[in-house]
């Protein structure tokens, strides 16, 4: 498929192919849910905390006697059943955080990005020749693009402040360097805005990963290759 690649003013400047089952072949649906869940448990900061019932202030006197009363027994006022008492099952600070194994949060990115750009979610920009911070550029090129109002993800090929400053006050639109990039940040926009050179760099990190892998298989089918020559030979 064809995205089309815009220039800095955001006028359409031509087009750019690739195919998502470059970066996949499918897309898990479970994968990415795991991922997604996994990145926000870890930013959960996990300091709430409540009282239990020997925290409050109060007395520990009995309220009343046992009997005699007519009223049903009861202990201290700082019981977990009355008003102001402490909590029966209080809260604790706990770290919510937990990790998936590296593989897998490396497959799930790259299935969360092949998705964007299977739905046509996915525009690029043929270069950001931003030499100082200036927002109105970086709102120019999005208006021109028809992302004024949306949520944006912008992607360039590697940190640059000037970038990131330029869009820092824009509402709704976060920077990321290509190598920063997870299925969390590629799910979370509306729209992803990526420079020509930081898709080419997904690519080539994609491939690069993907080439121990096909070295193992080859290396796992010579054994068998020999096998099958030595029954011959014989």
């Amino acid at each position: 498929m064809n995205l089309a690649v815009y220039d800095i003013s955001g006028k359409k400047v031509g087009s750019y192919e690739i195919d998502p089952a470059e970066l996949a072949p499918s897309v898990s649906k479970q994968l990415l849910h795991d991922a997604v869940v996994m990145y926000q448990a870890n930013q959960r900061q996990g300091t709430q905390k409540t009282k239990t019932r020997g925290e409050v202030a109060g007395s520990t006197r009995k309220l009343y006697r046992q009997k005699g009363t007519g009223n049903a027994r009861a202990g201290a006022r700082r019981s977990g059943t009355r008003r102001g008492g402490g909590h029966i099952f209080a809260k604790r600070p706990r770290d919510f955080g937990w990790r998936m194994p590296r593989k897998a949060l490396q497959t799930a990115t790259r299935m969360a990005l092949a998705s964007r750009i299977a739905d046509d979610e996915v525009k690029l920009v043929d270069a950001l020749p931003i030499t100082a911070p200036k927002t109105a550029a970086v709102a120019k090129m999005l208006a021109g693009m028809g992302l004024g109002d949306a949520t944006v993800l912008l992607a360039p090929e590697k940190h640059d402040a000037n970038i990131w400053k330029s869009a820092r006050n824009i509402a709704g639109v976060s920077v990321a360097p290509v190598a920063e990039l997870n299925a969390w940040s590629i799910l979370r926009p509306g729209s992803i805005v990526m420079t020509t050179a930081a898709i080419d760099a997904f690519r080539a990190a994609v491939k690069e990963k993907s080439k121990p892998a096909a070295a193992g298989k080859a290396a796992a089918k010579r054994p068998a290759a020999k096998r099958a020559a030595k029954k011959e030979a014989k």
